[in-house]
């Protein structure tokens, strides 16, 4: 009866959730339940067949599917601490600049952010190019061999992890920016007055008053990246040798080409296992003494 009589005291703000929980729950709680569903039958356009867990017993014996595990995590770890530093940097080294400076590099930086990721990988896939491409144009220039570096299976990760950090990284920019301008200034000024440097600045004010958004940041980093997809299809394709091939590109394939829905559906569910478990683990670990 307690519980009922809190739900009717704050029955308008439950009608103000509504809408939004409708759409969370069509748009993701369905589907994520449908996924589940899905994954334990041998399910195709024609037929469908209830076997249980075999899909999950079949991707984890599957080379290919350890295989893309593996790269999905080498290019999520490359990317999200280099394009987190950078952007933690850009941040610190606009804060003292007027306002109107500030916001045109803010515009500079979060302009990818808004462009289409299938514009990037193409304009990158130019500037990769072997034969004509603009970073082979400059390694003439040095006096290097050019580099085939999406032909590569050295260098084909390494490019897409440089392509990410360069381009990444606007959006939380912005965050920082606003969580930093937030920040009294009476600290910095008290600081500079005992004879801080601007590495204990740095170290012992920004970084701890900054905590909560680079948390933030840090997590929806790690879950945009675990899903790449595009910049894999449009310029690799996971190869060479599947080299680049990660989990979102193996779904998409798995799914849309070999058209086995259920078993993309389980590789799908252990992607989402995986994302959850992450993100618990850096609340954990990287939340514990951060102040909200």
């Amino acid at each position: 009866m307690n519980l009922l009589k809190r739900i009717y005291k704050h029955r308008y703000a439950y009608f103000f959730l509504l809408p939004h929980f409708a759409f969370f729950l069509i748009f993701f709680l369905l589907p994520v339940g449908n996924g589940v569903y899905l994954s334990l039958f041998d399910y195709n356009v024609f037929s469908k067949t209830f076997i249980g867990i075999e899909n999950y017993r079949e991707i984890f014996s599957d080379w290919l599917f350890r295989k893309a595990l593996l790269n999905t995590f080498i290019y999520t770890f490359g990317v999200v601490p280099l394009w987190l530093g950078k952007a933690l940097l850009v941040t610190v080294l606009i804060y003292p600049f007027r306002k109107p400076i500030k916001t045109f590099f803010k515009t500079v930086f979060y302009l990818p952010h808004v462009t289409s990721s299938v514009i990037i990988s193409l304009i990158w896939l130019w500037i990769f190019n072997p034969t004509f491409g603009l970073l082979n144009y400059f390694m003439k220039l040095l006096g290097l061999n050019p580099v085939i570096w999406l032909g590569n299976k050295l260098t084909a990760m390494p490019s897409l992890i440089a392509m990410q950090v360069i381009m990444g990284g606007g959006s939380t920019i912005v965050l920082l920016s606003a969580a930093m301008a937030s920040i009294p200034e009476y600290y910095f000024e008290s600081a500079k007055l005992e004879g801080a440097s601007s590495w204990k600045i740095f170290t012992k004010i920004t970084v701890p008053l900054l905590k909560p958004t680079i948390l933030y940041a840090l997590v929806m980093g790690t879950i945009a990246n675990f899903q790449t997809f595009s910049n894999i299809y449009v310029m690799t394709q996971g190869g060479p040798e599947f080299s680049t091939i990660t989990v979102a590109y193996l779904v998409y394939t798995t799914a849309f080409r070999d058209y086995n829905l259920g078993l993309a559906s389980a590789m799908s569910m252990v992607m989402f296992v995986i994302l959850v478990g992450l993100g618990i683990l850096q609340f954990k670990w990287l939340g514990s003494n951060v102040q909200y």
